[in-house]
């Protein structure tokens, strides 16, 4: 196993690039039995950590294209905590095409540089890249689409941590499943954001017998993705992704909430809080007597960090199901990485299916 590398190409060098790119180097050298907080086991199914490695990434920004990766997570406007130094990779950012990735809110920040973008699937291919991780802005339809497909000509996996449905879109789950390459998504699910301290608190309330009457989810933040969500056409399938999240649980005890009495999604871009999340949510319901009781919780948390190791974890299971000639969507990974799986389950049995699939798919040594 020492030599066995995950080779993977990066779309979108910002903050959750950053954090991901930091995190394989800072915990480069954990061993077996270190307890590192939001990946499942530091070895996860015969690949470690340090196995992940960078050979291609891609973005429009003339501040990263053209820098070794290394530089570019910490390039203007990314904003998110730095806990590790990363040495020079000798992988340069390349020039991708624009589409629809920078909108009319983050244009002042995200200067576009004027190179001609790479042919992707030829870079993809020359690079030997295995897996390409897509961190495109919320609301990047178009170029999610194109990197996507590009994955596919490339011979490559995708793991889709944005709420462009990829994976649980039929029409792409079979393009991936005709191809032959497994693809896990959508949407990635924070190691403790707003989704799953929510999707947690619902199933308490329900299991405890207790109807959720009205809820809401709101979040704040000063990084560029809520700065893109000033513009509410970009939010349209995030909340539907963060509002399902929490419904699904509902849905799976019997209970139908009016729409009116369900608001989840971003709220507001407050540039000092940079990198850093608030999340505030409320739950309505009544106990017994019908007397009513109601909770309400804030919650602060670096964004990016927050979702890395569960980026990493998403990666060894894209990998596991390569090594393994899966194809199409990969449900138990995506069930309780992801926003919006193909298929919601509880996060409890989602992550017992989650060590199911190592146990059946891992290399034992």
């Amino acid at each position: 196993m020492a030599n066995r590398k995950i080779k993977i190409a990066i779309v979108g060098v910002g903050n959750c690039a950053s954090s991901l790119v930091q995190g394989i180097h800072y915990y480069r050298n954990a061993k077996e039995d270190h307890f590192i907080p939001g990946v499942m086991h530091v070895n996860f199914g015969g690949y470690q950590i340090k196995d992940l490695e960078v050979v291609a990434a891609f973005d429009v920004n003339k501040n990263k294209v053209g820098k070794d990766v290394a530089e570019a997570i910490y390039a203007e406007p990314n904003n998110t905590a730095v806990f590790a130094k990363v040495p020079k990779m000798g992988v340069k950012v390349m020039m991708g095409p624009r589409m629809d990735g920078v909108n009319y809110t983050t244009e002042p920040l995200v200067p576009v540089g004027n190179d001609k973008p790479v042919d992707v699937a030829k870079v993809l291919k020359e690079s030997g890249a295995e897996a390409v991780i897509n961190y495109l802005p919320v609301g990047s339809q178009d170029a999610t689409e194109f990197y996507a497909q590009a994955a596919i000509d490339a011979g490559c996996g995708f793991v889709n941590c944005i709420p462009v449905f990829i994976a649980s879109d039929k029409k792409w789950a079979k393009k991936f499943e005709d191809a032959g390459l497994p693809v896990i998504g959508d949407d990635i699910k924070a190691q403790v954001g707003s989704t799953i301290v929510h999707r947690t608190l619902t199933t308490m309330f329900l299991d405890r017998g207790m109807k959720i009457e009205r809820t809401y989810q709101l979040n704040n933040g000063g990084n560029t993705d809520f700065l893109n969500l000033i513009d509410r056409t970009r939010g349209k399938w995030k909340k539907i992704s963060k509002t399902e999240a929490v419904t699904s649980m509902m849905e799976q005890r019997g209970q139908k909430i009016d729409p009116d009495n369900v608001h989840i999604g971003p709220s507001d871009y407050v540039p000092w809080l940079k990198d850093n999340k608030l999340g505030f949510i409320r739950i309505e319901s009544n106990h017994f007597g019908d007397v009513p009781m109601n909770i309400e919780i804030r919650l602060s948390v670096e964004d990016s960090p927050n979702s890395a190791g569960v980026a990493i974890d998403s990666i060894r299971c894209l990998k596991l199901a390569l090594d393994n000639g899966l194809k199409g969507a990969i449900i138990e990974p995506a069930a309780y990485f992801k926003k919006h799986p193909p298929v919601q389950i509880e996060d409890r049995k989602a992550r017992e299916l989650v060590e199911e699939f190592i146990k059946k798919y891992g290399h034992k040594n």
